[in-house]
């Protein structure tokens, strides 16, 4: 089962985020509180236990919210999410918008282990429909966008799909 393992909020961009029980997600805005919410692509970011766990391995003392991720999951594949998936956090409704992102200045977690998992692992999204969501809630995926090899052949007048979603 899909879960939120922890919701983690800062004030300020470019820090470890505080872990909190729970959170307001706003449609269109993102975490209320928030630095990172506001009207763009990236309202709310996502990553996996399992990426965590990865860099634990390499002797970092590392937790939720020491990537600057806003919901820390675990029970679902994170990383190929498609860009449009549709996912369900407890009462509010979320659509990813990014699968990584470039990093612009090397974090403290690189320069400590030569590598950092958000670029690359990290996912974002934009709130369709608010709600309060806690930890321990499901993630439940609502609706996954069309590929190519649904659309070929499957209805009149529809054309030929040639790639799948962007990850940028």
């Amino acid at each position: 089962m899909a879960e939120i393992i922890s919701i983690n909020v800062s004030s300020a961009k470019g820090r470890k985020k505080t872990p909190s029980g729970s959170a307001e997600l706003r449609a269109g805005h993102g975490i209320v509180g928030d630095a990172h919410a506001g009207e763009w692509h990236r309202q709310i970011s996502l990553l996996a236990t399992a990426s965590i766990e990865s860099m634990c391995g390499k002797d970092l003392d590392v937790k939720p919210g020491d990537f600057a991720e806003n919901i820390t999951t675990s029970g679902i594949d994170l990383p190929s999410m498609p860009v449009g998936a549709i996912l369900r956090l407890g009462l509010a409704l979320i659509e990813v918008t990014q699968i990584g992102k470039k990093c612009h200045d090397r974090c403290e977690i690189f320069r400590q282990a030569g590598d950092c998992v958000m670029p690359r692992e990290g996912v974002f999204a934009r709130v369709l429909e608010g709600g309060t969501i806690e930890v321990g809630d499901k993630i439940e995926i609502v609706e996954l966008p069309l590929t190519g090899e649904a659309v070929e052949g499957s209805m009149p007048g529809v054309p030929e799909a040639t790639e799948g979603p962007t990850r940028s």
